[in-house]
C-alpha cells in the first residue's frame, strides 16, 4: 500500500509517457515486420524479416548507410565539435564585445528554424549563390556545390547551424576549470597546445562525451535541412537515411518498409549512444 501511494504522483506521467511514446513505438515496431502500405492495399499481413532482408539487399539503402555515416562524422563528430570547441575556446580569452557578438552570431544561426536555415544554405551554395560570387571576385573557380559536392554541402550546413550548441556545453565545462590549474601549468612551462591536450582535455572529458552522443543522435535524424537544399539529390547523392526512409513510406507507399528502415536508423543511434555511454562511464 505505501508504494502504490509513493507510485501515484507519478502515474499521470507513466500514462502519457505509454499512449503518446511507448505505444507508437510499439506500434511501429510491428508495422516493420509487415507489408503495410500506404495507398492500394485493403489489409497488411505479416512479413517476418523480408523487410529488413529487402533493405540489407538493397544498394540504395546502403548507400544512405554510408552517407549517413559520412554526414554524422564530418557533421557532428569532426565539424561541431571541433568548432564548437575551438570557439569556446577563443572566447575564453576574449573581450566582452567580441564574446557577446560572436556568440549572439552563432546562436541566430542555432535558433533560425531548420527550414529558413536550409534556404539560407541554399542561396548561399547554389550556382548562382553567395560562394559562387565571392569566389568570382577573387578570381577564383567557382562551381554547382550542391551538384559536384552535394554530402559536404549539406555537412557544412548542418556545422553552420548546430555548432552554438557544443559551443555552450564546451563555454561552461572550460569554466568549470579551475584557474590556479591552468596558471600553474602556464608557470611550468607548458604552451597552450600542450595545456589543452595534458590539462583542458581530460579535465571536460564527460563533457565531450556528453556533446558528443547528444550532437550524434540529433545529426543522425536531420531531415528537413538536407530536404530542402538537394532533396537527396543529385541521384542519390545526399541522401541520408532519414529521406531514404521518407521516400520509401510516403513516395512509394512502402509503410511497412520504411518503417523497418527507421528502426534500423534506431539501432544505428544506439550503436552509437552505447559507444558514448561507455565514454561516460570512464573516470576522469
Amino acid at each position: 500500500m505505501r508504494t502504490l501511494t509513493r507510485a501515484l504522483p507519478v502515474t499521470p506521467a507513466l500514462v502519457i509517457l505509454v499512449l503518446f511514446l511507448a505505444g507508437p513505438i510499439a506500434y511501429c515496431a510491428y508495422i516493420a515486420f509487415t507489408d503495410l502500405q500506404l495507398t492500394g492495399q485493403a489489409e497488411s499481413s505479416f512479413t517476418g524479416f523480408d523487410n529488413f532482408r529487402t533493405a540489407f539487399e538493397d544498394d540504395a539503402f546502403l548507400n544512405a548507410v554510408w552517407l549517413t555515416l559520412v554526414f554524422t562524422f564530418l557533421s557532428s563528430i569532426v565539424g561541431q565539435n571541433t568548432l564548437g570547441l575551438a570557439l569556446a575556446a577563443l572566447m575564453q580569452r576574449a573581450s566582452k564585445p567580441v564574446r557577446t557578438l560572436t556568440g549572439g552570431i552563432v546562436v541566430t544561426a542555432w535558433v533560425l528554424p531548420e527550414v529558413v536555415a536550409g534556404f539560407l544554405l541554399y542561396a548561399f551554395f547554389r550556382r548562382e549563390g553567395t560562394l559562387n560570387a565571392i569566389l568570382d571576385w577573387l578570381h577564383l573557380p567557382s562551381q554547382n556545390w550542391l551538384f559536384t559536392l552535394p554530402i559536404l554541402a549539406v555537412s557544412f550546413a548542418n556545422v553552420w547551424r548546430g555548432t552554438a550548441f557544443s559551443m555552450l556545453v564546451y563555454s561552461a565545462a572550460l569554466n568549470e576549470i579551475p584557474k590556479e590549474i591552468t596558471e600553474a601549468a602556464e608557470v611550468d612551462g607548458a604552451g597552450g597546445w600542450r595545456r589543452m591536450w595534458h590539462i583542458t582535455l581530460p579535465m571536460i572529458r564527460r563533457s565531450i562525451g556528453t556533446n558528443l552522443m547528444l550532437n550524434t543522435l540529433q545529426t543522425l535524424s536531420v531531415f528537413g535541412l538536407i530536404w530542402v537544399m538537394t532533396r537527396g539529390g543529385p541521384g542519390n547523392r545526399s541522401q541520408t537515411l532519414p529521406l531514404f526512409m521518407y521516400e520509401q513510406a510516403f513516395q512509394k507507399s512502402m509503410i511497412g518498409y520504411g518503417t523497418a528502415v527507421a528502426l534500423l536508423l534506431l539501432v544505428v543511434g544506439s550503436l552509437f549512444s552505447l559507444v558514448y555511454m561507455r565514454l561516460l562511464r570512464t573516470e576522469v
